[in-house]
């Protein structure tokens, strides 16, 4: 069973402020539907590339991550350029660039 869903931007800013916390760089890039926005992550891995990871939901209706280019890091720009194709399709999609030479990010959910 899912848990219960908080408004977007209450659950995203909780963990930008974690981050923040926890002395991890972490920036809001775009913001989407303060409710009900789904989220994406661009974790910038510094001279390891990015990777960016999409919300979703496994079959339980659980939060995940499904990672973009099959979960590998690739240059900046073209996890830029993801992204921006991904808002065009999406104007209610959050961005949220975490700095972390290992990858790590605070949201739950497991990666698909």
């Amino acid at each position: 069973m899912s848990e219960a869903r908080l408004p977007t931007e209450l659950w995203v800013m909780a963990h930008v402020r974690r981050c923040n916390a926890d002395a991890v760089p972490a920036y809001v890039v775009k913001r989407g539907d303060r409710t009900g926005g789904t989220l994406m992550l661009k974790l910038n891995q510094f001279d390891n590339g990015c990777r960016v990871l999409s919300q979703t939901r496994d079959a339980d209706g659980n939060r995940a991550w499904l990672g973009a280019f099959d979960g590998a890091a690739v240059a900046e720009e073209e996890a830029d350029a993801y992204i921006a194709r991904a808002i065009d399709r999406d104007p209610d999609l959050w961005v949220v660039e975490i700095e972390h030479p290992e990858g790590w990010h605070p949201f739950e959910g497991t990666l698909l």
